[in-house]
Formats: structure tokens, C-alpha cells, sequence
């Protein structure tokens, strides 16, 4: 199906933290959205690369190195393998570009883990 996809009103539609929803599929990625607030778990992606573009706040991705600080309009690229820790100390609505093979806490299985990403 083809149709536009507004990105405030999908905001508008998530409530909860660190639950990243599907709002679009091509060859063999996912769109997703998703509103962070506080810390995430430090972990990697073996196979994929992950995109974090900040629609709407700040976002700061801690690498082991250094820390990369997000204004909304900016994306940052962590290439496979890269040690991440996503924070945002208020609320922050992401869009993510990341393989549908992805799991949001990569090399790390917790209570933030989620399998399958729902479409919203």
C-alpha cells in the first residue's frame, strides 16, 4: 500500500519508553519510531548497522570513547560491532533505519529485549 506517513501523528499514537513500532519497510529494513527518556544498556550489534535520527529533543549516543550529542534535525550512523549506550535525560522521539533482523539490545538479553518490532 502506498500512502504518506506523518511522523507527529505516529509520535502521538506511543505512550511508553524504549519501544521502538515500525512505520515503514524497504528492501529489507525497518523504519521504526520510538520515544526514549533516561538510559538504555550499553550493547552492540554484531551484524547490522543502526541509524538514530532525532526528530523531536536530544539524544546522547555514549560510545567507549566519547559521546555523541544529538540535536533534533541530526542522525549518527553506529556501524556493526560499535559498543553504544543511548541517553536521553528528558524525552527524545527517534526515527530508527535498522535490518529487520535487528534486536533493539543486540549482543545484550534483558527486560528491555524485544524480538518483535510492532507496526504502528
Amino acid at each position: 500500500m502506498l500512502d504518506k506517513v506523518d511522523l507527529a501523528e505516529k509520535f502521538g499514537m506511543i505512550s511508553e519508553y524504549w519501544q521502538p513500532r515500525v512505520v515503514g519497510d524497504l528492501n529489507g529494513q525497518y523504519v521504526k519510531i520510538a520515544k526514549l527518556k533516561g538510559e538504555f544498556v550499553w550493547h552492540h550489534h554484531e551484524n547490522e548497522d543502526e541509524l538514530f535520527y532525532v526528530f523531536r529533543g536530544r539524544l546522547v549516543i555514549k560510545l567507549k570513547d566519547r559521546d555523541v550529542l544529538l540535536d533534533q534535525g541530526q542522525f549518527f550512523i553506529i556501524p556493526r560491532g560499535v559498543e553504544h549506550m543511548p541517553v536521553a535525560e528528558a524525552e527524545v522521539e527517534v526515527v530508527l533505519f535498522e535490518p529487520k533482523t535487528v534486536i533493539n539490545t543486540g549482543n545484550v538479553v534483558c527486560e528491555r529485549t524485544i524480538s518483535q518490532t510492532e507496526p504502528i
